[in-house]
């Protein structure tokens, strides 16, 4: 029987899941969920139900993949959808994960479900990278560096600003910055010299201008800590210059060997992402597979990536993965 799959939550990460699952022939879309009126909606064919009739819904899906943002969808959803379902989010506010997982985890204890939270390529893909280079190269220094491309958390938390009608948001490494940690000399470097952050903003008009840079550049955990730079342009100019949602990044860890550290390393893992979101869905998806696997073991509370054996997310058995890969 295949995986049967519900999606909470219909924006541009909602769509890529839907069409991720099309290239997973063990799974099927059991349907879209949506706070909107659900005639609203057009899929690609998936059946559209509002959000409250969800909890009905309760044997006819295997995993729930919560499709909101950070900002405030996503510590109110997974909590409670994990009494629910078993489900996966990708909550990417890393300063308040420990605290997101605790409470889905108390969540999914309580319902015995499998919550898997904060997976996507950063939390998650890069997270891997960083605890493999760090346990192989213990003496040494962790770089991870985004950009530049369109951050979906970071444009949606201006967009909830009052007074935004839309917005982008790219993250841009600093060159000089990212030379630096390649050539091997393990730099210190803040949070400011190696990122600044360049946001596109559509307001409403008569919008207070001002206000609105100002809770930008102010913003905990998305801005404060950057250059930010902030341009008021037209909705015509957004769709014209900004309607891609290119991504990626590199993380690289500095390390030494050798009776006298005389030997220098570097480890670099790298993603260039066409699509941020459709990308993202596709570590969502992968990752669905492994909770679903999880529950028929019986087990049950919040894991994070760290928590998943590989062979876990793919379709092929050991033997397979073995005779291909290993």
């Amino acid at each position: 029987m295949n995986i049967r799959i519900g999606i909470l939550g219909y924006g541009n990460l909602g769509r890529g899941v839907e069409l991720a699952i099309r290239q997973n022939p063990d799974m099927e879309l059991a349907g879209v969920f949506t706070r909107r009126d659900p005639s609203s909606l057009k899929t690609a064919g998936a059946p559209v139900y509002h959000i409250d009739s969800a909890s009905s819904m309760k044997d006819s899906i295997d995993v729930m993949v919560l499709c909101g943002g950070s900002a405030t969808d996503l510590p109110v959803q997974t909590p409670e959808f994990a009494r629910l379902f078993n489900v996966v989010d990708s909550f990417d506010t890393h300063a308040n994960i420990p605290q997101h997982f605790a409470a889905v985890d108390s969540a999914a204890k309580a319902a015995g479900k499998v919550a898997i939270i904060s997976v996507g390529w950063d939390p998650g893909l890069f997270s891997v990278s960083r605890l493999y280079a760090g346990a192989v190269l213990p003496q040494g220094s962790d770089y991870t560096f985004w950009g530049k491309g369109v951050s979906q958390g970071h444009s949606d938390a201006i967009r909830r600003i009052e007074g935004v009608l839309d917005a982008r948001q790219y993250t841009i490494p600093v060159p000089s910055a990212l030379e630096a940690v390649r050539s091997g000399s393990s730099p210190e470097l803040t949070t400011r010299q190696k990122h600044t952050r360049e946001c596109f903003v559509v307001a409403e008009e008569g919008a207070d201008l001002a206000r609105i840079e100002h809770e930008i550049v102010s913003m905990p955990n998305y801005f404060a800590d950057y250059d930010t730079t902030v341009h008021f342009i037209s909705m015509e100019e957004l769709q014209r210059d900004h309607s891609g949602i290119p991504h990626g990044g590199f993380v690289i860890r500095s390390g030494r060997t050798g009776l006298e550290g005389e030997h220098s390393h570097v480890i670099e893992y790298s993603l260039k992402l066409d699509s941020n979101p459709e990308f993202t869905a596709s570590v969502l998806v992968a990752f669905a597979r492994a909770a679903y696997r999880l529950s028929l073991e019986g087990q049950s509370g919040c894991k994070t990536i760290f928590d998943i054996p590989p062979a876990l997310l793919s379709p092929e058995s050991g033997e397979e993965l073995r005779r291909k890969l290993l």
